[in-house]
């Protein structure tokens, strides 16, 4: 999996490519909660477009990011969901716990 993190005004943005699974999520948790304790955005904006694969552990990546920001009272918006990414976020019931949307504007 590769991260890419920026910083842009409040906003913290990480995208996510490739597959998403325990051994990939280890280092890009430590490095994203970091972050978000340092710059304490007001939104983290995840743009999980480019995910080939997402288990359990990628689940857990996006739910503990939501609690991160909880604690530093923000929020979190998924941007362009690959089509698993999306599936596993609605079974989970994560939709009803952050904002999933299209880069053209509208909400998933």
């Amino acid at each position: 999996m590769d991260l890419t993190v920026w910083n842009e005004n409040d906003k913290l943005y990480i995208k996510l490519c490739g597959e998403v699974d325990h051994h990939a999520v280890k280092d890009a948790r430590n490095e994203v909660d970091t972050l978000i304790i340092k710059n304490r955005p007001k939104t983290l904006i995840m743009d999980l477009s480019a995910i080939d694969f997402m288990d359990s552990s990628g689940l857990g990546f996006v739910l503990g990011r939501l609690r991160k920001m909880n604690d530093v009272s923000g929020k979190v918006v998924v941007l362009n969901p690959a089509r698993r990414a999306e599936d596993m976020l609605r079974m989970a019931g994560a939709d009803k716990l952050l904002k999933i949307a299209r880069s053209d504007g509208t909400d998933v």
